[in-house]
């Protein structure tokens, strides 16, 4: 289990840190590709705003229904259906996925319960999976707690910045 980053509210510091992940994946020659699902979206936009280094950025994937899991990353709908689409398995399944069906060498994948959901759904629970090849993959579990969408969006956006900064490092 992870800590969730402070946050201080800055859009700025997300951009900076996004910047510094592109550079590094420029030095080593690598591209990037997100799957995501409870942030819709949020790093690749991020990633691809970055002006003079987006090519880095090879292509991400929005993945908010299991069926979209399943159909686009070739995640088993037999493991949404025993560890549940919040999951680390689901997470890792997703940035194997993501490597698998792009040109990127390094994957970052999202899936969580941003907001208030089902009555057992934890509210800021999210797993965030980090794949590469040729390296052991890194799974982190975060309880980001109760406080909305953006807030866990945000922690969650930041918290793979953080472990793609550190895997590129």
């Amino acid at each position: 289990m992870g800590e969730a980053p402070a946050i201080d509210g800055k859009g700025d510091d997300l951009a900076a840190l996004a910047s510094e992940v592109l550079e590094l994946a420029r030095q080593s020659s690598l591209r990037i590709v997100t799957a995501e699902s409870c942030t819709g979206g949020m790093l690749s936009s991020l990633l691809t705003d970055i002006e003079g280094l987006s090519s880095c950025f090879e292509r991400g994937f929005a993945v908010y229904s299991d069926d979209a899991k399943t159909e686009m990353l070739g995640v088993a709908p037999k493991l949404i259906e025993r560890y549940g689409a919040v999951s680390a398995e689901v997470a890792l399944a997703m940035a194997q996925g993501a490597l698998a069906r792009s040109l990127a060498q390094i994957a970052v994948a999202i899936t969580g319960f941003a907001g208030p959901g089902a009555k057992e759904d934890e509210e800021g629970l999210v797993h965030i999976a980090l794949a590469r090849e040729s390296a052991r993959p890194q799974l982190r579990e975060y309880h980001f707690g109760r406080g909305g969408r953006d807030r866990t969006r945000h922690h969650a956006v930041q918290t793979a910045l953080q472990m793609m900064h550190d895997a590129l490092r």
